[in-house]
């Protein structure tokens, strides 16, 4: 298949949305998203001076608040033509209305809540279509937050407990919107600790790798295999392809999980992975410069 034109970016849940501190409050990350700039990454990867952007609240049980806070935190970047679409069951998303707005925005944005929401509402549509088309063929961009991001792999996360993953069955597995493959996808890594949960994924789904998003950091995948860190956080890779043992297949559910070598990569603001050579890279111009000399080479 032919590298995707379009551009995903998966986001770890808990991204700014413009709120400032509240002396009170013990929530972090509240400007990070103005200094880092997720959202206008997200916004700066659309190549439309005025984008239109559709945020897609389906996964959330509070749809209202969630589409206003996205709509104010767009509007203090300066991004007017934004709508919401609160798809709350299967009948909503065959809605000609919702498909023709797919068809016409520029960017998409998912966000948190149930990401099994999401892929019941949308497997098998003519909207997931339409979004895989546009995402392989254009420059569109498609973005998810917490659940918004889990949905995109082809094997998602359903849900587990991080206290009681590594034991088998912990982990709960189901099929995702498939906009990209071989990778699978957890949020809010860091501060639930869920690195035991995508070890668990990623050995359940042999020849994988995990992308754990920390809080208000993502990943921007370009070409559908660069990866590129964005946010304040840090995003943790899991390479499950060398592992070169794992009992998952023999124990019975409940039971401990071994594993030998599996490789891990920690990612900061600015690093690379690169999905297809499951490469780290330190920057972007690195990464340049390894495929020029390369390319070098070859001649």
């Amino acid at each position: 298949m032919e590298k995707p034109k379009g551009k995903l970016i998966a986001i770890g849940g808990n991204e700014d949305k413009g709120s400032y501190p509240n002396p009170k409050s013990k929530k972090k990350y509240y400007l990070d998203f103005f200094e880092l700039g997720i959202l206008k990454r997200f916004l700066k990867e659309i190549p439309a001076k005025k984008p239109h952007i559709e945020v897609v609240t389906t996964a959330s049980m509070i749809p209202e608040e969630v589409g206003e806070r996205y709509i104010s935190a767009f509007g203090i970047l300066g991004a007017e033509n934004v709508h919401l679409m609160h798809i709350r069951n299967e009948d909503d998303a065959q809605k000609p209305e919702y498909l023709r707005r797919v068809r016409d925005c520029d960017g998409i944005m998912f966000s948190g809540g149930d990401q099994s929401r999401i892929t019941r509402m949308f497997l098998g549509t003519e909207i997931l279509d339409t979004l895989k088309d546009r995402y392989q063929n254009e420059d569109f961009v498609y973005a998810g937050t917490s659940a918004g991001a889990m949905a995109m792999s082809k094997h998602m996360i359903k849900g587990g407990s991080a206290t009681e993953s590594l034991l088998r069955g912990a982990v709960k597995m189901g099929h995702g919107l498939n906009l990209i493959d071989g990778v699978i996808i957890d949020t809010h890594f860091v501060i639930r600790g869920r690195f035991g949960r995508l070890m668990e994924a990623v050995v359940t789904h042999p020849k994988t790798i995990g992308i754990g998003l920390g809080e208000d950091t993502g990943v921007l995948i370009t070409e559908g295999h660069k990866i590129e860190t964005i946010g304040s956080n840090l995003v943790v890779i899991a390479d499950g392809h060398e592992v070169r043992y794992t009992n998952i297949q023999e124990v019975e559910p409940g039971r401990p999980v071994a594993i030998d070598h599996m490789l891990m990569h920690v990612l900061a603001k600015g690093n690379l992975y690169d999905i297809n050579s499951r490469t780290f890279y330190k920057s972007k111009e690195a990464y340049w410069e390894t495929r020029l000399q390369e390319v070098n080479h070859k001649v």
